[in-house]
């Protein structure tokens, strides 16, 4: 089968007439697949539209060009849809896991989520996959009979366990959450909500999750070169870059470096999604899963790049490390946003007054613990602008991030 070219459905596939249903039973759309309603869900979900405004490596004034939380997510999800077609999964949650999957980050990126977490440090942390668990299952208030968005199961395992399992089968949390444990927004939901933690996630989870890769590194190579990071030629130093480079040259003689720049972000999206579909073939036709189940009690993911794919995904990230994620401008900003939300968490603490009425109503009455925890909730919640247009009004002087 060639890529590009949609599957049969898959035996191994979620199918949403086999969902293990939602927390709070609904009856089923006449006209949308549970997956599908999911989905609409999540579009239409507050948190989604506020991505608009969250920081994916630029402070969103920086540019009207360089890409927002929303903007990554619906790449995300279209390279996901893409692949889920060529394997014959289920569409429709495979999309829902793609853009649902960073509901949860604060303002500022990966420097807010480093100052909430330091903030709350002594309250479990923060972490924004258990963020985006805690958004779509309660933090969401639209519908009158239930907090959250009331997901099915499988979107619900699928945007908690898309990097893997968090147990291993000694019960022990793996990854990242080895030394400190699992966020507790997870824990506590998985107390009453069952999400299997110690097994895969389904196939169109995996999907997706590979599709945030490929994504984040070809886009952040598009943003890098916009803001003169560095350059067409600087981006040789990694092997595969190189080899797309000659070819871009010798098909396209004296191209501009802006049209250079975009063929290449086109052509290493094609080269890892050829990649991660033959991969899961070759894995799926090793493992020959029979049922959902099987990929679940896996004894590895089966949606990975080729080891060579896997080599120059590695070097790309270690580029973009050292030569933008750690470059000066990039560094100073997101300093100064670090500081911006330890300070409005800092004074929220201090006067909960300052809140916003619903936010402040009934305070205290569930004790401390809540009380921190819904500071963050808040805080994490904020767009780019809104965290600093309340800074300006809680504070005299206020960073320009720029």
């Amino acid at each position: 089968m060639s890529v590009g070219r949609a599957a049969p459905a898959a035996p191994y596939r979620c199918d949403p007439d086999q969902s293990r249903g939602r927390r709070f039973d609904e009856p089923p759309s006449r006209h949308r697949s549970a997956f599908r309603r999911d989905c609409d869900r999540v579009i239409h979900s507050t948190a989604f539209r506020r991505l608009k405004h969250k920081t994916q490596v630029f402070i969103f004034h920086e540019g009207d060009h360089y890409r927002t939380r929303l903007t990554h997510s619906l790449e995300v999800a279209q390279i996901a849809r893409a692949l889920a077609r060529q394997l014959g999964l289920d569409e429709d949650l495979t999309e829902t896991l793609a853009l649902a999957h960073d509901l949860g980050h604060p303002p500022f990126g990966h420097a807010g989520e480093r100052a909430l977490d330091a903030c709350l440090k002594d309250h479990g942390g923060f972490d924004h996959n258990a963020q985006s668990l805690r958004v779509v299952t309660s933090l969401e208030r639209r519908y009158p009979a239930f907090d959250g968005l009331n997901l099915t199961w499988e979107s619900l395992e699928g945007i908690v366990k898309h990097n893997g399992p968090l147990l291993g089968r000694d019960g022990r949390p793996l990854g990242r959450y080895a030394e400190q444990g699992l966020p507790v927004g997870i824990t506590s939901y998985n107390g009453v909500h069952d999400l299997e933690l110690g097994s895969y996630a389904s196939l169109e989870a995996q999907v997706a999750a590979i599709s945030d890769d490929i994504a984040y590194n070809a886009h952040d190579i598009d943003d890098g070169l916009r803001a003169g990071l560095f350059t067409i030629a600087d981006l040789n130093a990694v092997p595969l870059v190189a080899d797309i480079n000659g070819r871009i040259a010798s098909r396209f003689p004296g191209i501009d470096e802006a049209r250079h720049g975009a063929e290449l972000v086109r052509e290493l999206i094609s080269y890892w999604i050829e990649s991660a579909f033959s991969e899961a073939l070759r894995r799926i036709a090793a493992r020959a899963p029979q049922s959902v189940a099987d990929v679940r009690n896996a004894d590895g993911p089966l949606v990975v790049f080729n080891p060579r794919a896997a080599a120059a995904d590695k070097e790309i990230k270690e580029f973009l490390w050292g030569r933008m994620y750690r470059h000066e401008r990039v560094m100073r900003v997101m300093t100064e946003a670090e500081g911006i939300v330890a300070d409005l968490f800092d004074r929220y603490s201090r006067h909960p007054e300052d809140l916003p009425p619903d936010w402040a109503a009934h305070w205290g009455e569930d004790g401390e613990e809540e009380a921190v925890r819904r500071i963050g909730n808040f805080i994490a919640g904020m767009t780019d602008l809104y965290a600093m247009t309340e800074h300006q009004r809680l504070f005299d002087s206020t960073p320009e991030l720029r």
